[in-house]
């Protein structure tokens, strides 16, 4: 992997190359941990002192065009080979140089597999399969590292091949077994702060490439608006990722998003009701590190926000179907 056949960085080599290692967290003093399966944990390797370590992040910057000095202090950068690398000096990380490394997936599962894996039960792979054959638009949402990714990876390989995809990422890291998929990823702006190319814009370019599902990768901040528009353009069948604590709280999230985006609270609400059809959830365990769907809910609209209604809810790993199921259904053709 690029970047990694430097000397200062021979002692992650081999925590890079292991698949089941998915973050490699290099936390100044406090030592370089891991995360994986069974989620967080520390590692005996050592890099030096804060001086190794703040050269090792400002030459994988430089690998990855972006700058990383004092008066540029923070930056996120993609290495070839799609190796993410988001690094931090101080004094903005008090306690030494921080460095976060996120491996690409090197296989993307199929439903069947993640159903295997017990990401989901059979009721539950059975829906989202019939979601997308239906062209529901949706979200999926959970916290970071929760297997959002992973999964829409998954479900958009359900994709009929006669279909084009346009995916759209900040950076990319999405890996989709589909014959016709469109990759569009941002830019950030240069060292003189020109040449930024935003997902808002990309958004707007990808509706005018004749796709047939749009998908952005992550719906952070005020592309939202954008979103919401290209959904209600006739694209029936795409989807994005979205942080939210809960399925229920995707509305106020989409709300907040919007109002970077200069929406009006029941503009975000009209669109919202207009453009999306579900919300799925995930969420990782703390104690087992399995990432699990948890939620599949219905949008329907209400006084104010639009809320969210289960349609299937997994507690302790039983699977009950709540008021929303009726309404999804019937929407998927069931």
């Amino acid at each position: 992997m690029v970047g990694l056949d430097l000397p200062c960085a021979a002692p992650l080599r081999d925590l890079l190359s292991d698949p089941e290692v998915t973050d490699v967290l290099i936390n100044g003093s406090a030592g370089v941990w891991v995360d994986g399966p069974g989620g967080l944990r520390a590692t005996a390797i050592s890099l030096g002192g804060h001086t190794q370590i703040r050269t090792l992040a400002c030459q994988l910057a430089a690998i990855g065009r972006g700058r990383l000095d004092d008066a540029s202090p923070a930056t996120d950068v993609q290495l070839p080979g799609g190796l993410r690398m988001h690094a931090i000096l101080p004094p903005i990380a008090p306690n030494g140089p921080l460095i976060s490394l996120r491996t690409s997936r090197r296989q993307a599962f199929t439903l069947a597999e993640l159903t295997a894996r017990g990401t989901m039960g059979a009721d539950c792979a059975e829906l989202l399969a019939a979601m997308v054959a239906a062209r529901v638009n949706f979200l999926v949402c959970g916290a970071t590292g929760a297997g959002k990714t992973t999964l829409l990876a998954a479900l958009l390989a359900l994709v009929p091949a006669s279909e084009r995809i346009l995916l759209i990422e900040e950076v990319a890291e999405i890996s989709v077994q589909h014959q016709h998929i469109v990759r569009l990823e941002a830019r950030p702006a240069n060292s003189e702060g020109r040449g930024e190319v935003t997902l808002a814009d990309l958004i707007r370019h990808a509706v005018r490439m004749r796709p047939d599902r749009i998908v952005l990768g992550e719906c952070r901040g005020a592309e939202v608006r954008d979103v919401l528009t290209a959904l209600n353009t006739g694209h029936e069948g795409s989807c994005a990722t979205l942080h939210a604590n809960t399925a229920r709280d995707v509305p106020a999230r989409l709300a907040a998003l919007g109002s970077l985006a200069g929406m009006t609270t029941q503009a975000v609400a009209t669109g919202t009701v207009a453009a999306l059809t579900a919300v799925v959830h995930l969420r990782r365990s703390r104690s087992s590190g399995r990432r699990q769907v948890t939620e599949i809910a219905a949008i329907k609209p209400a006084e104010g926000l639009p809320v969210t209604v289960p349609a299937v809810i997994v507690r302790e790993g039983l699977v009950e179907r709540g008021p929303g199921w009726a309404d999804l259904a019937d929407k998927c053709g069931w």
